[in-house]
């Protein structure tokens, strides 16, 4: 590990000022990622600016929404009981991810900003377009069981790892911003960038821009929504897919529906192109079937990850099946 230095803020202004003073600085949060780059030197900060005492509460909108500070622990999120009852699908996708020790110390800015797991991105002597642009993708031609099918190019096929930005995404979560330039703030869906031809670009936040903050907007049909991951073993692995949906009926036809994807997309994979085929559709297993190949039909597989087509397409229907099921359900009790 190489040498840096340490400053750690009192608040964001603090924060942001103190990165415009020098180059190859990084926010560190909860360090459960960062500090592992840090120890394989595929991170290499000049300095780190420790902003992982602020922003720690959770606060109610004035819309009946939630905001959540970018310094919240993951556990303490999960744990939250105004989360489990109104949004149980984020409480379960945390609880899906990583070990409870590190769920103690991750934060929500710091999960939404990890980088993949790609060994061949970890692994310094290897050609990676996203560590190192222009060197090449070994796992294209290497074991690439993990990578993605929707969202990758020919310069990079990488997933995203995070669990909780599967179930936030699905949510229509906002981020806000705040850097040298004043706040902002985005849907959550804009965050990450598709790999391209610059997988080194992984977001659209500005030098030193910071999250804040994520918004979770009032949204009913969430209090009945579910996070469904399968994985190698039973815990503490990376999902191969995941899936979290929910639904609202409206008579004999889906109302409204949100659906994203995990394990299978360079970013957290908002399933649009499904959900736009649902809405307003009479329910029947044909409407399910037709939504997931819309969505499906853009997906990309190699010989090593051809299975996880076969497998989100089981998953997304078995899932929107059963939010069918729970929304029916709820309206007759």
């Amino acid at each position: 590990m190489n040498a840096f230095d340490y400053h750690q803020a009192v608040d964001a202004e603090q924060a942001i000022e103190q990165a415009m003073r020098r180059q190859q600085t990084r926010y560190l949060g909860g360090g459960t990622n960062l500090v592992d780059l840090m120890r394989e030197t595929v991170e290499r900060p000049a300095a780190l600016i420790d902003v992982s005492t602020l922003a720690r509460e959770i606060e109610e909108t004035t819309h009946g929404g939630l905001f959540i500070g970018a310094g919240v622990t993951n556990a303490e999120l999960a744990a939250d009981p105004r989360v489990r009852m109104r949004y149980p699908v984020l409480s379960r996708a945390i609880l899906c991810g990583a070990s409870a020790q590190i769920r103690n110390m991750a934060t929500v800015a710091g999960n939404l900003l990890q980088r993949t797991r790609c060994a061949y991105f970890y692994d310094i002597a290897s050609h990676c377009n996203k560590r190192e642009p222009g060197s090449g993708c070994d796992a294209r031609e290497g074991f690439h069981r993990y990578h993605a099918i929707l969202g990758a190019s020919s310069s990079c096929i990488a997933t995203h790892p995070s669990d909780m930005a599967v179930a936030m995404v699905a949510l229509d979560a906002r981020v806000h911003l705040r850097g040298p330039d004043g706040e902002r703030s985005l849907a959550l869906s804009e965050l990450h960038r598709e790999p391209g031809e610059r997988p080194d670009l992984e977001t659209v936040l500005a030098p030193e821009e910071l999250i804040v903050a994520v918004e979770l907007p009032p949204l009913p049909m969430a209090a009945i929504s579910e996070y469904r991951k399968v994985r190698d073993r039973a815990s503490y692995a990376f999902a191969l897919v995941s899936v979290a949906s929910m639904a609202a009926l409206d008579g004999d036809t889906i109302g409204d529906v949100r659906l994203a994807l995990g394990g299978v997309g360079t970013v957290p994979w908002r399933a649009r192109r499904a959900e736009a085929a649902l809405r307003g559709a009479a329910i029947s297993e044909r409407a399910i079937d037709t939504a997931v190949e819309a969505e499906l039909e853009m997906a990309r597989t190699l010989p090593g990850n051809g299975f996880k087509l076969a497998l989100a397409r089981r998953l997304m229907t078995s899932e929107l099946k059963a939010r069918v099921a729970d929304a029916r359900e709820g309206g007759e009790s």
